[in-house]
């Protein structure tokens, strides 16, 4: 009866094969299903993959694609100590699966579950690295080999010293000098490289700032780690501001006529001992024989033509 359920199954599947696939979102239900789909043999895979080059046929390709499914749900199941669902990396493993197939060539001699298992990986990889951290630990090439390997090289130590307990969910702790060694030597990385990696990895993502349930008492890093008096924009702006107070003010003055610039330096720059100040309207006007109002006029036009100057400065 079995092997009547397997036949009908397959000779389905020849003629549909999408038909096995359930339609809806049950992680279970579809890798089952995809276990189920039939193997293709090399004369099989070389025939499909020739009608998809030669001709473009889909369907050939959609054959290539289903028949290795399985293959991709295997391969994910060695990155799951990520924290990252399971139905995701499958879904980023299809991907590479199906560039795989696009760029096949069956004239290579080479079966396509070794050739599409580069490409999976390379989009499981790809999309580890964007979500894990929010902070991207592995920007070179060498890092991101150090990246996927150091997680199972310290597993693999940690299961010769004994078992540790974990469930291989959560990053473990820091190696000893002798396992960094070990390691160094196992990539052809330099131990600094390793220590370097492996701190990176240990850390955790922390908020910035507080979760609004936190309450009144809530201290997120926001609150020191700004530093007000090293901001680069308010240190520009102080050295611009001392600037103007000192040559600024100077260069501005030199502008002026005589009779404007005494004016300015009595109303605005003059200091006596007393804190009296400089000298009143009336006082400069009895100087220069003229109305205060003329005074205040020339003062208004000397401060005009200064601004002028500071500002193109």
């Amino acid at each position: 009866m079995n092997a009547q359920v397997a036949g009908h199954a397959n000779a389905l599947a020849l003629r549909d094969p999408w038909s096995l696939v359930p339609s809806l979102g049950n992680l279970d239900a579809y890798i089952a299903a995809v276990n189920r789909l039939p193997m293709l043999s090399q004369a099989e895979e070389t025939a499909l993959g020739r009608r998809l080059r030669d001709e473009g046929d889909v369907q050939a390709a959609g054959r290539l694609v289903l028949s290795h499914l399985r293959l991709v749900v295997s391969v994910s199941r060695q990155y799951l100590g990520y924290g990252l669902p399971h139905g995701d990396l499958i879904q980023e493993g299809n991907v590479g699966l199906m560039k795989a197939v696009k760029r096949f060539d069956p004239e290579q001699g080479v079966r396509l579950v070794s050739y599409a298992l580069h490409w999976i990986k390379a989009e499981i990889h790809e999309y580890i690295l964007r979500n894990w951290r929010l902070v991207k630990v592995a920007t070179t090439k060498a890092q991101r080999k150090l990246f996927f390997n150091l997680r199972s090289l310290k597993a693999s130590l940690k299961n010769a010293q004994g078992a540790d307990g974990s469930d291989g969910e959560t990053y473990r702790s820091t190696l000893t000098p002798a396992e960094v060694a070990r390691v160094a030597r196992e990539l052809s990385v330099k131990p600094d490289e390793v220590i370097e990696m492996e701190t990176r990895l240990a850390g955790g993502d922390v908020a910035l700032e507080p979760q609004a349930d936190d309450g009144e008492e809530s201290f997120a890093p926001i609150a020191y780690l700004a530093d007000d008096h090293s901001e680069p924009t308010r240190r520009l702006e102080a050295m611009h501001r001392d600037w103007l107070a000192a040559d600024g003010i100077g260069q501005a003055l030199e502008v002026l006529d005589a009779r404007s610039r005494r004016i300015v330096e009595q109303r605005w720059l003059a200091v006596n001992d007393d804190a009296s100040g400089g000298m009143t309207l009336h006082e400069l006007a009895a100087e220069y024989g003229v109305s205060a109002e003329r005074i205040r006029q020339i003062e208004v036009a000397a401060l005009k033509k200064m601004r002028k100057v500071l500002e193109a400065a």
